[in-house]
């Protein structure tokens, strides 16, 4: 999808977070402090990314996660005087946030920081109709 495509698809500040490595505000987006049973998606490509099975509060005002549903891409972010683990997802290339390595230990130890911009959720009962279907085992209990 080009450029043109992608602003008519997302919101401003969806294409500023996902193609322009952009942030939106804690505690004022949609996903910080979502709680119900579901997969979150690239709001670009569609591909899995995380599960609300792996989403804790970390306090710090956007969607936390111990571990992604697959490999995502890392790079290192010098801006802002900082030396951050970016994440991108690999298909959609979009930025998604970044990687610390301060969330619970009984977890792994990982945070992925994620702007909920980056992210679309499909809840449990939905995985199936929305194409999704291959996770819907992961919720069973």
């Amino acid at each position: 999808m080009d450029k043109k495509e992608l602003k008519e698809k997302l919101t401003p500040l969806q294409y500023h977070v996902t193609q322009e490595n952009g942030t939106e505000r804690p505690f004022q987006n949609e996903f910080w402090n979502h709680q119900e049973e579901g997969l979150y998606v690239d709001i670009v490509s569609g591909e899995p990314l995380f599960t609300s099975l792996d989403k804790f509060d970390s306090s710090c005002g956007w969607p936390s996660f111990a571990k992604p549903v697959k490999h995502l891409t890392t790079k290192i972010d010098r801006t802002f005087s900082m030396i951050r683990t970016e994440v991108r997802s690999p298909e959609g290339n979009s930025h998604l946030g970044h990687l610390f390595t301060d969330g619970p230990r009984e977890l792994g130890g990982l945070r992925y920081c994620i702007n909920s911009a980056a992210l679309r959720f499909i809840p449990v009962k939905d995985l199936e109709k929305e194409g999704y279907g291959d996770y819907i085992k992961l919720f069973r209990k």
